[in-house]
């Protein structure tokens, strides 16, 4: 049902009380990056991933961000990503693939709304019986985040 002086419908109660819900914390970056990360290697790796944060062992990083995927993360994705189930010995390399895919969720999180920059984030990834771990050294300056974000988004 249409109001006659706005010609608008009134708002149902479930958009009143989105409207009504408090902002959240502008700061909650660390915590959107975790959750993005879980959603984007479930789906990528089409195995629930369930990742926690853990102490960070490296610094920040000059002007771009750096990931740091240990041997197993990078095994289950190569594993994974070419139809395997399980990961088993070592890989040589990160695969270019993980870093493309991680560094667009990263960028589109400080896009979306940049917060403080930690200097370092640090996970552990648990995947069915497998633990990895995946670290992020991050820029020191949130106008080189955002330099970095935007070029990455246009590659």
């Amino acid at each position: 049902m249409r109001t006659m002086e706005t010609g608008l419908a009134p708002l149902t109660a479930e958009e009143i009380a989105f409207l009504s819900a408090p902002l959240q914390a502008a700061d909650d970056f660390p915590e959107r990056l975790r959750r993005a990360l879980a959603a984007t290697l479930s789906a990528r790796l089409r195995v629930r991933v369930a990742i926690e944060a853990c102490a960070a062992a490296c610094g920040a990083s000059e002007e771009n961000p750096i990931w740091h995927a240990d041997d197993r993360l990078a095994m289950l994705w190569l594993a994974r990503r070419l139809g395997g189930q399980h990961g088993h010995g070592r890989v040589p390399f990160v695969p270019k693939g993980l870093i493309r895919m991680l560094d667009a969720v990263l960028a589109e999180r400080w896009l979306d709304r940049p917060g403080s920059l930690p200097a370092a984030q640090a996970w552990r990834l648990t995947v069915g019986a497998s633990e990895a771990t995946l670290s992020l050294a991050l820029p020191r300056s949130p106008n080189d985040m955002t330099r970095w974000a935007r070029e990455a988004i246009t590659r």
